[in-house]
């Protein structure tokens, strides 16, 4: 069997945090609005169907790699893996040069409560406020599903630290919510954000490069080369958005 090493546990079980809690403070949110409208017990129930479900196909897909040659899964992972942490960093870069809006975790809680007050109350079971948890909860921890099998799947031994990663992030956050009863909207998401996409970018770089046989300088030591270069290229990006969104706007109050 392969060792692991901590190199790429270490980072493995990070990148898996942080992109889970992003994932789950978002899930979150809507729970909230939910259970406070709506009652918790179906909220609630919603949730716990959904974790289940989820539980079951990271069984069943982690299985299933055991089978699956690591040098395929590296590259095939791997691509989706890079392809999946530009898309975030894309929009962390854009969110920071204040070309798109930030994410408001208030602003959501606000609109999710507003939805929920809309619709008829139940009598008994609340099949409005367990669908909408259900199925909240099923579109973010999906991500987190791919996310844990995505960093899990680079090396053997992998799946584990990556899955303790995102139960890390689940725990915590429900714990924050049980504590609070209150989005978590001081949770800094577009620099989570930014960081995890960064780390995925870079790991997806790596296995993608491990799966075609690149033969990396230093190893495992790689991976941090590739994080710091990731770092460097999307914080240099950030300002160069900044002075062409200005432009931009100079350009189109000029016309006026």
């Amino acid at each position: 069997m392969i060792a692991v090493t901590w190199l790429h546990v270490a980072p493995t079980v990070i990148a898996s945090f942080l992109a889970s809690s992003v994932e789950f403070v978002e899930a979150l949110t809507v729970i909230l609005a939910v259970g406070s409208v709506r009652g918790w017990r179906d909220a609630i129930a919603g949730t716990i169907a959904a974790l289940a479900l989820l539980l079951c196909i990271v069984a069943v897909l982690g299985g299933a790699l055991t089978r699956i040659p690591l040098d395929a899964i590296q590259l095939v992972v791997g691509t989706l893996l890079l392809l999946f942490g530009m898309r975030w960093l894309r929009k962390a870069i854009l969110r920071a040069a204040g070309i798109i809006p930030l994410h408001d975790e208030a602003a959501a809680y606000a609109s999710q409560l507003q939805t929920m007050r809309g619709q008829q109350a139940a009598r008994g079971w609340d099949g409005v406020a367990f669908l909408a948890t259900f199925q909240i909860t099923m579109l973010e921890g999906t991500e987190v599903v791919f996310i844990v099998i995505a960093v899990g799947a680079g090396g053997a031994g992998l799946l584990l630290p990556a899955s303790l990663g995102a139960l890390a992030a689940l725990l915590l956050v429900a714990i924050l919510g049980l504590l609070l009863h209150r989005p978590l909207a001081r949770v800094p998401e577009n620099s989570l954000k930014f960081i995890v996409g960064v780390l995925l970018s870079a790991f997806g770089t790596f296995w993608a490069g491990e799966g075609l046989g690149v033969a990396w300088p230093g190893a495992d030591w790689s991976i941090a080369a590739l994080v710091a270069a990731f770092l460097v290229v999307a914080l240099l990006t950030v300002p160069l958005c900044r002075a062409a969104r200005r432009t931009t706007a100079d350009g189109n109050a000029g016309t006026r």
